[in-house]
């Protein structure tokens, strides 16, 4: 296997890797805070948060998308050193979000009940989720603004900013939370509205934060307000081109997992607790793996967009071995943490049981997960195709993984530990997808245009 022998690559790695990952753990520490905090309230309200949050999933799937899409030109753009072309492309990124956003506001404040029942049964888990959602859906607008933002910020290597509005939403959040859940300093005991507050109030503060930073401290990325109205219809066809596959990759994705819930939330209570307990410290520990594959996308991005393709094949193989030893350590991580994690929890025996199984399965998976994930969205993804992920995940997720598991749990009546297996298990099989596709380099394609300014 020839490796790069570039240690200034590897610092470049490390770094952004480092930053991305270090601002997703804040972000999904956040996530971890709040469920132990409303988990100590109770139990339904931790049941119908997590379900109301499936819903905040679906449109951050496909808001990432709108980003990571955009990301894949703006990166190849950067390797060129053109930036007037990046900030024509972020204007038609943020109109989309924001349209989508608003989409999902309209749609959580008219019909809350009727989509958490498409996930439940549990009238309780129902009624305490339609609450946080009423509230919580007034986030989502600033919540796609900031997250198209900070995409674009780490499309140009700059990853700084992200991470510093991350740590400022984890601050805003869980004083919030401490105060308005359990009603501390004379304010009322709100529970699960007070919870949907503090995030309302970190999401503001968040892409607050973002908006500074790209308007009054560094305007490389400074769009102009007018340009919003009139998206140039050049960059318009190369977003679609390249983007609506990434976007569809997202919007698949959280459908799928919202059919995940479905299945386990029609197992009962405990399920849906035991699921929301497990993915919290999931998303925690796997930041690296997920922040490695977005510095992944940026740096085979840059190296396309600039023409660098003789050191491409040792820049592949590096990552690949990186994504392997990340893979390892993050499984012994996850299960060094169970314990420390169920211990804060004021659920039924039964559902820290179940949550305890549950990580068993991701301590095995998240091996996977380091590897193809980041290889399929990282790399593949990052060298120009954007096409492939949504195609790969469709036929994993709705010819393969969703009907054996609904076999599983409505047919034959399996435990939910070995339900949630089966919906886990594409993480392993996808590996051989993933290897087959990175080392083909039949991936690596210019998607941008040398006529735009």
């Amino acid at each position: 296997m020839i490796l790069c022998k570039d240690r200034d690559f590897y610092r470049r790695a490390i770094r952004l890797s480092g930053y991305i990952a270090l601002q997703n753990v804040i972000v999904c520490f956040v996530g971890l805070i709040d469920n132990i905090m409303i988990g100590a309230y109770s139990q339904d309200a931790l049941s119908g948060i997590a379900l109301a949050n499936q819903i905040q999933f679906l449109l951050q799937m496909v808001v990432s998308g709108a980003g990571e899409g955009m990301a894949v030109l703006a990166a190849q753009y950067w390797g060129a050193r053109r930036v007037q072309p990046i900030r024509r492309v972020l204007v038609i990124a943020l109109d989309f979000a924001l349209l989508i956003a608003a989409c999902f506001l309209v749609a959580a404040q008219l019909l809350p009940e009727k989509l958490l029942g498409l996930l439940t049964s549990d009238t309780a888990a129902i009624s305490e989720g339609a609450v946080y959602m009423r509230i919580v859906s007034f986030s989502y607008l600033f919540f796609a603004a900031g997250m198209v933002l900070n995409a674009a910020q780490r499309s140009i290597e700059n990853v700084r900013v992200g991470m510093v509005s991350s740590l400022t939403g984890v601050v805003v959040n869980v004083t919030l939370n401490y105060v308005l859940i359990f009603g501390h300093f004379g304010l009322p005991r709100l529970g699960a509205a007070g919870a949907a507050i503090a995030t309302l109030v970190a999401r503001i503060a968040e892409c607050g934060v973002t908006a500074v930073y790209t308007y009054a401290v560094d305007r490389k990325l400074a769009v102009k307000w007018m340009d919003f109205l009139k998206p140039e219809r050049l960059m318009i066809r190369d977003y679609i081109r390249v983007a609506i596959p990434v976007v569809l990759s997202g919007a698949n994705w959280g459908i799928a997992m919202g059919m995940q819930t479905s299945i386990l939330g029609h197992m009962g209570s405990n399920a849906i607790a035991a699921n929301a307990i497990a993915n919290s410290l999931f998303q925690v520990v796997s930041v690296m793996c997920y922040g490695l594959a977005s510095a992944a996308g940026v740096l085979i991005g840059k190296a396309v967009g600039s023409g660098d393709l003789d050191k491409l094949k040792g820049y592949v193989n590096s990552l690949q071995l990186m994504f392997l030893v990340v893979g390892v350590c993050s499984s012994l991580v996850l299960f060094a943490l169970r314990e420390v994690v169920l211990s804060a929890y004021a659920v039924s025996p039964e559902a820290l049981d179940m949550a305890r199984s549950f990580m068993n399965v991701l301590c095995i998976t998240i091996i996977g997960t380091a590897y193809q994930a980041a290889c399929l969205t990282g790399i593949v993804r990052g060298g120009g195709n954007t096409s492939f992920v949504f195609r790969n995940d469709l036929i994993f997720q709705w010819l393969i993984v969703l009907p054996i598991s609904a076999l599983a749990a409505y047919v034959w009546h399996m435990s939910p530990v070995w339900v949630f297996f089966f919906l886990k298990s594409d993480q392993l099989t996808k590996c051989l997808v993933a290897v087959w596709q990175v080392n083909s380099y039949r991936w690596v394609r210019r998607v941008t245009r040398e006529e735009a300014l």
